[in-house]
């Protein structure tokens, strides 16, 4: 049977017709290249070209033969790209924490990533406020998490992971959800449902925007999570700000508008051990990174 070889060395010299060149191309010499073409030949009992000393021309076998061969050279390149690709998949299990905010967009996104591009990779979702999070990580619990911003502990890292808008909810009967895009002066004296301050972050960034604004809503009720915050907005009882990924929380009463609040953003960071040495970690950690890089950038179109 012919080898791969042979097969190179016929299509070189088929495209090139001319023995010195296509013995440059493979980085060879002339004798061994002849002896490639001969042994081919001997092989499908076929005379593949015509040399002169002053031409080489394709038979009419060598004609037929010269796409078939093409072909089989690239099935064997798509071949081995395949098991190249096939054998860089990440394998593996990672213990993920995550903060449940993250299932309306980043955390799902992620998964799907992970599962086409590391099939091998076994994910065990676990979802724990930050705090508790934290302290899975230094006790090596989990192996990377996704919260809300921390200070910087020891022996945890920490690395933006998605910094998403914000954006208004509203009763789907109040005046505003009419208006494409609300001027946020019109929050003034507007009921609110706002986070509370066990909600660190989001209270942090969300009560400062509106005050730097000199927003002073009529605050009916502050709470902890967006899910309990939009069933008060879906009952009727007042506005609120959340972050934008919160519309796919899907209340049947609830609509969203973006809110122009300057450069308040709802971080997530993710955060994993140095000491960690799990092998799978770093690629998971980069795919991480694209979906937030992704998020970012369709925030900004």
């Amino acid at each position: 049977m012919f080898e791969l070889a042979q097969l190179r060395a016929f299509v070189v010299v088929a495209t090139e017709l001319n023995f010195g060149r296509a013995a440059r191309r493979l980085n060879i010499t002339q004798p061994p290249l002849s002896r490639q073409i001969q042994a081919l030949e001997r092989e499908l009992d076929v005379k593949l070209l015509t040399r002169t000393t002053r031409s080489v021309a394709l038979t009419p076998g060598g004609h037929a033969f010269l796409a078939e061969a093409q072909a089989i050279l690239r099935r064997s390149e798509a071949a081995t790209v395949a098991a190249r690709r096939a054998a860089q998949a990440t394998t593996g299990a990672l213990s993920v924490g995550f903060v449940g905010a993250t299932t309306y967009g980043f955390l799902p996104r992620l998964a799907a990533l992970a599962a086409a591009e590391q099939p091998g990779l076994q994910l065990t979702l676990h979802e724990m406020d930050s705090a508790a999070q934290v302290e899975a990580v230094e006790l090596g619990r989990l192996d990377v998490g996704f919260v809300r911003p921390v200070s910087e502990i020891a022996r945890v890292r920490s690395a933006l992971a998605e910094a998403e808008p914000l954006a208004l909810a509203l009763p789907a009967s109040h005046p505003l959800a009419s208006r494409r895009r609300p001027e946020p002066s019109q929050l003034s004296g507007a009921p609110m449902i706002l986070y509370s301050p066990e909600a660190r972050h989001l209270h942090s960034v969300i009560e400062p925007a509106l005050a730097a604004r000199s927003i002073r809503p009529l605050v009916v009720q502050r709470l902890m999570h967006a899910q309990a915050i939009l069933s008060l907005v879906g009952a009727g009882l007042g506005l609120a700000i959340v972050p934008a990924s919160a519309r796919n929380a899907c209340f049947d009463n609830v609509t969203f508008r973006p809110i122009d609040l300057g450069p308040a953003r709802a971080e997530l960071h993710a955060i994993w051990s140095e000491d960690n040495p799990n092998p799978a970690l770093a690629g998971f950690r980069e795919l991480a990174a694209r979906v937030g890089a992704a998020e970012i950038d369709a925030a900004r179109a």
